[in-house]
């Protein structure tokens, strides 16, 4: 159980339109993680939250370090993760634990900075996977101040630029993969130059392009909104990314939901949020946009229900296609699903 439970119970709400078909497009699977809300979601725990009342049809693993191999070379022990979250999915795709096909496509991990050796452990991700492995995310994402998030093994700015990680980048296109990338604001720049490298390789951006707001950036929202909002347009142009719209609602990100003696309604998370998903539709289109739950780091903030009928609530105003390219459609193009 999730260590917020009773207080994520405080605000109950009905499900809106429980229909509508959702790839959620971005959820972990991990047991140990005592520093989270919930230090154990597998399945059951997954499942619980997609079965809250919303259409959770298919989901997509986003690799977070879980299950590493412990023996082994160093650069192989990611596969370990891989090898878990393709069982996780075929005992989803049993149905045994409930309708959504959980896991059905899975991003993994490899060590870019590996140069062209990386080809191996790419080779070795698909293996494990090979009905379901699409591609392998690794984050960039760093700021001066650690308060921030530095992304895992990332020590300094930079790296989306650096020759070595670009050579292991360059490995991903022949073997059909997607990248996945994780920034802070001030280095989407850095991510519009590592597209326009490789223009035949999707890139799909992930959190919004992880908006701060704490530390240095606290009180400066509507400013940072702005340059952010020219660093969105500046993505756009690139035809080979796709934007995430979700994890917005992570502690770095400076709204203090977990704060608060009671998590948010729906409402109060478009009140907050809305004019980012607003700004990220308008210049990627919908067909280039899809959203994720981040969960269960998100759950940190508010519950799977209440984030579904927020980004439900926030696109009442899009036809009917629009609405099936954010909520599925887009997700079972870039993942072939």
């Amino acid at each position: 159980m999730a260590t917020n439970d009773d207080w994520l119970n405080l605000v109950q709400e009905e499900t809106l339109e429980p229909d509508l078909p959702i790839c959620d497009t971005h959820h972990h699977l991990w047991d140990f993680k005592t520093e989270r809300v919930d230090p154990r979601y597998f399945i059951e725990e997954f499942q619980r939250d997609a079965q809250s009342g919303h259409n959770i049809v298919s989901s997509v693993f986003i690799e977070c370090a879980s299950m590493y191999r412990a023996d082994g070379p160093e650069e192989m022990k990611p596969v370990g993760e891989v090898e878990f979250v393709n069982g996780v999915a075929a005992m989803g795709a049993s149905g045994l634990y409930g309708a959504t096909k959980v896991a059905a496509g899975i991003i993994g991990h490899a060590e870019l900075m590996l140069g062209s050796q990386v080809k191996g452990v790419l080779e070795a991700l698909i293996a494990a996977a090979p009905a379901r492995f699409r591609g392998i995310r690794r984050t960039g994402a760093w700021d001066p101040d650690p308060r921030i998030n530095w992304g895992r093994n990332v020590s300094g700015p930079g790296l989306y630029r650096d020759s070595k990680f670009r050579e292991g980048f360059a490995e991903l296109g022949g073997l059909g993969l997607i990248f996945e990338g994780v920034c802070r604001h001030p280095q989407l720049a850095d991510f519009v130059d590592l597209a326009r490298a490789f223009p035949d390789t999707t890139l799909v951006l992930n959190h919004l392009g992880g908006v701060a707001g704490v530390g240095p950036y606290a009180g400066k929202r509507d400013e940072i909104f702005t340059e952010w909002k020219q660093s969105i347009a500046d993505l756009a142009s690139c035809p080979n990314i796709v934007m995430k719209l979700g994890g917005i609602n992570m502690e770095y990100a400076g709204f203090g939901w977990h704060e608060n003696p009671a998590p948010p309604t729906s409402q109060a998370l478009i009140e907050a949020t809305e004019r980012y998903y607003e700004t990220a539709i308008e210049s990627f289109g919908p067909e280039r946009c899809k959203f994720e739950s981040n969960f269960p780091v998100d759950k940190v903030s508010c519950s799977y229900n209440v984030l579904w009928n927020s980004f439900k609530r926030m696109t009442t105003g899009y036809s009917a296609t629009e609405r099936a390219f954010l909520f599925h459609d887009t997700a079972a193009r870039v993942y072939q699903l």
